[in-house]
């Protein structure tokens, strides 16, 4: 692959190996849990992937920046949404996800699960 390509290719995945909280590295640096990426039929780049609770302080800092302000300072309806938006996305499977968010949020875990409850009595 020539340069170009190669250059071309990592631009494209970039933005979506930082929304996963993913890291680009050169192919023979990838380790056994890394994923390589080919294009045209050569090796481009690998990512290495977050580990699951990474992931969710990742999008919980990406939340934050897309709101412009702190999840704590969101009133409850803002919360609601961001507390569905991660159960959509599978937070709450992640060890500890509930309190994590909750700290993130700055309510109880006890309002975390009503929020959960809320959603599923809808």
């Amino acid at each position: 692959m020539t340069g170009g390509a190669a250059e071309s290719f990592i631009a494209a995945v970039k933005p979506l190996v930082d929304a996963i909280g993913g890291e680009l590295v050169p192919p023979d640096e990838a380790g056994q849990d890394d994923v390589v990426l080919s294009w045209d039929g050569a090796e481009a780049v690998a990512v290495k992937l977050p580990q699951l609770a990474d992931s969710l302080d990742h999008i919980l800092a990406a939340l934050e920046r897309r709101q412009g302000r702190p999840l704590a300072d969101l009133d409850r309806k803002a919360k609601q949404e961001v507390v569905r938006m991660l159960e959509a996305r599978g937070a709450f499977s992640v060890r500890h996800g509930v309190e994590t968010v909750a700290s993130a949020l700055g309510v109880s875990r006890f309002t975390v699960y009503n929020y959960l409850n809320r959603e599923k009595g809808s």
